[in-house]
């Protein structure tokens, strides 16, 4: 079938396109080249330099009349949609609108959208089980509004347009590809500083958790959302916690290095705690985490030491 992917330049997205042309799909990838990169992109897309914004994104829709589209492109950043959360609604809210407009306007089957199973839920209690399809929305930033407003108009247009949609809400995402050096991506952040023989610096105490989930089982994720049966939202984890500290730890055997630990000022507003319930994904999608997080971490170190 004929995919759109947005973003397809990207780190998540890039990885989603190649899994799709290894499927035997036709895929076409638009990337404004904020944080996409032309080295990511795989050489068989047909690719468009847009904005999601771009009133010319409907003359793409028109001539190419994709079956299915894939939507990864985004404003990432947590702390910039804090600093700037006029901006993050425009990419985040805003453009997800127009794609839907057009998806509807132009006969698109099926919406996969790139939700946050972080963000949305907000923070999690020590004492709470891992959150759930079902857990309520409270984020506790611009970015987690956006994808929770991104989420509610899919069901929207599911409603009133019959457009089928699947939102697959991410654990926090590492592998190849993933920039060090943004904000985003403490995997990818402290991966380069040690292979370089710099100092990365924790956040805090380090005892904050997330839910790391490798690049490729997310990348086999959206694969399977591409069967008729798959609808609504499904969370995208591991369903293992691990802390800062211990993945500090674990890339310092990795690598070889012998940095100390260092602890800097916790950033405001940061998660204690995520962690996410994949039951519902095992169960209609068929699909779990495969790459352990070992192997992962080892992938990804190899992937750096190349570049």
């Amino acid at each position: 079938m004929k995919i759109l992917v947005t973003g397809g330049a990207g780190f998540i997205g890039s990885h989603v396109t190649d899994r799709y042309y290894a499927a035997g799909h036709e895929v076409l990838v638009v990337d404004n080249l904020t944080t996409g990169k032309m080295a990511n992109l795989n050489p068989q897309a047909l690719f468009y330099q847009r904005d999601i914004r771009d009133p010319q994104m409907e003359e793409i829709f028109s001539r190419e009349k994709p079956e299915v589209v894939n939507h990864h492109a985004a404003q990432i950043d947590v702390r910039q949609s804090v600093h700037d959360p006029l901006f993050d609604a425009q990419v985040n809210i805003l453009g997800t609108l127009n794609l839907l407009e057009l998806a509807q306007k132009y006969g698109v089957r099926r919406f996969i959208f790139a939700s946050s199973g972080g963000a949305i839920y907000g923070e999690q209690p020590e004492e709470a089980e891992p959150a759930s399809e079902d857990t309520p929305f409270r984020p506790m930033s611009p970015y987690g509004v956006a994808k929770a407003t991104g989420e509610l108009y899919l069901h929207y247009y599911h409603l009133v347009h019959g457009l089928e949609y699947v939102a697959l809400r991410y654990g926090n995402v590492y592998g190849p590809r993933q920039d060090p050096f943004g904000e985003a991506g403490v995997v990818a952040i402290f991966t380069e500083k040690l292979l370089a023989g710099g100092q990365p610096v924790i956040n805090g105490d380090g005892l904050q958790t997330r839910d790391y989930i490798f690049v490729e089982d997310v990348a086999e994720a959206n694969a399977l959302a591409l069967v008729p049966n798959a609808s609504g939202p499904f969370n995208i984890g591991s369903g293992v916690e691990k802390n800062v500290n211990e993945l500090f730890r674990d890339l310092l055997k990795i690598t070889g290095q012998t940095v100390k630990e260092v602890h800097g000022p916790a950033k405001a507003g940061e998660q204690r705690r995520s962690v996410l319930n994949c039951t519902r994904a095992q169960n209609q999608l068929r699909w779990r985490a495969k790459v352990s997080f070992a192997e992962g971490l080892r992938r990804t170190v190899e992937h750096f030491k190349k570049l």
